[in-house]
């Protein structure tokens, strides 16, 4: 049986929707905007629907399906030579596949995985689709990330962490200063200061008792 409050949801979207279609055709016949508030509106009934039901998982599997085809539907009418929505294409998927992983979500086997799949499809957009700049390491950077906080706090060793995150985000410097200015070496300013950090944890915990 339908909830009320489901069925409101639903009337009200509707309603709504149809609205805006009337004063998008009387408005600007040119330009169908309609479909972005009617894209926000419809979330309200699906929301509701699963909501209602307990089923977050199937939720988050029809919400971005539905984001996904919204942008391909905005990147052929706005863009169609570039498909520039297969990137934020590979980002959103990742909501249902953690859900549906569980508590498989939260282990070092996920996270490998996971950051493992994420540089090679943001890699094999790199190199298909904008060859012209290497911009790959930034998701890569971003996503070694995952598989490394999760392991050192679970091992609880602090400064390895500290060690490894800088020596990650100098080799992030480095990598940029090689490929936007080879000619000028910038990438040791912004290394020094980010080797504090490590520094930092070592000599608190050599410190001398009080």
């Amino acid at each position: 049986m339908t909830s009320p409050r489901v069925a409101f949801a639903v009337m009200g979207s509707l309603m709504s929707i149809a609205f805006l279609i009337l004063v998008n055709h009387l408005t600007s016949p040119g330009y169908l905007w309609v479909i972005h508030p009617a894209f926000a509106i419809i979330q309200w009934p699906i929301a509701m629907y699963y909501a209602a039901s307990g089923r977050l998982k199937a939720y988050s599997a029809v919400t971005s399906l539905l984001i996904i085809l919204y942008l391909i539907v905005e990147n052929l009418s706005q863009s169609p030579e570039h498909p520039w929505f297969l990137y934020p294409a590979f980002a959103i998927i990742w909501w249902p596949i953690i859900m549906y992983a569980g508590r498989f979500a939260g282990t070092l086997r996920m996270a490998l995985i996971g950051s493992f799949c994420i540089i090679i499809s943001y890699g094999a957009l790199n190199l298909l689709l904008s060859p012209q700049f290497p911009w790959i390491i930034f998701p890569a950077y971003a996503a070694l990330w995952w598989p490394m906080s999760i392991y050192f706090s679970r091992s609880r060793k602090w400064f390895e962490y500290a060690l490894c995150a800088s020596l990650l985000t100098s080799s992030l410097f480095i990598v940029l200063n090689a490929v936007t200015s080879p000619d000028h070496i910038w990438a040791v300013y912004p290394i020094f200061a980010v080797f504090w950090w490590p520094l930092s944890m070592h000599y608190y915990a050599k410190r001398p008792p009080i």
